[in-house]
C-alpha cells in the first residue's frame, strides 16, 4: 500500500471527513467540526508528512506580544506548534511525523493534540484573532 492510501485508510478510520484529496499531489484537506478542525491540510512530503491548520492572521502593534505568548504556549503542546508561515503574517498549526512509520495512533495524536488545543485555548486565539 503506498504512503496516500494508508493516510486516507487511516483518515476513514478516525472517521474523519475528507473535503478534498488529491492523488497526484499527495494531499488531503480535512475536518472534523466536532474537534473544531476545519479545513485542515494534510502534505505527503516524503520523508515526513506535514500537518498544517490555520489559525489566523497576525496583526497589529502587539503582534510581538502575541508571538511571545505563542512560544509560551508552545511549551505545553503534545504534537505540533504554533508556526508562521513564510511571510510571517499567518499563525497556523503545524506538526511533521515520518511518513515510513507513521501509524494510526500517531496520526490521531496529532489530531488530538490540535483538538484539545483548540478547546483550551479558544479564548486567547480569538482574542489574538481580533488584535
Amino acid at each position: 500500500m503506498n504512503h496516500f492510501d494508508k493516510i486516507k485508510g487511516y483518515l476513514m478510520d478516525l472517521e474523519i471527513t475528507i473535503l478534498k484529496e488529491d492523488k497526484e499531489r499527495e494531499i488531503f484537506i480535512i475536518e472534523s467540526a466536532e474537534d473544531g478542525i476545519s479545513n485542515l491540510l494534510i502534505g505527503i512530503a516524503e520523508p515526513i508528512v506535514i500537518i498544517e491548520q490555520y489559525l489566523f492572521d497576525l496583526q497589529g502593534k502587539n503582534a510581538g506580544d502575541v508571538c511571545k505568548q505563542l512560544l509560551q504556549k508552545n511549551r505545553d503542546i503534545v504534537h505540533g506548534a504554533f508556526v508562521l508561515d513564510n511571510d510571517g503574517k499567518r499563525v497556523i498549526f503545524r506538526d511533521t511525523l515520518q511518513i515510513e512509520t507513521l501509524d494510526l495512533n500517531e496520526l490521531e495524536g496529532t489530531l488530538s493534540s490540535l483538538s484539545l488545543l483548540l478547546s483550551e485555548y479558544t479564548d486567547e486565539i480569538i482574542s489574538f484573532s481580533k488584535n
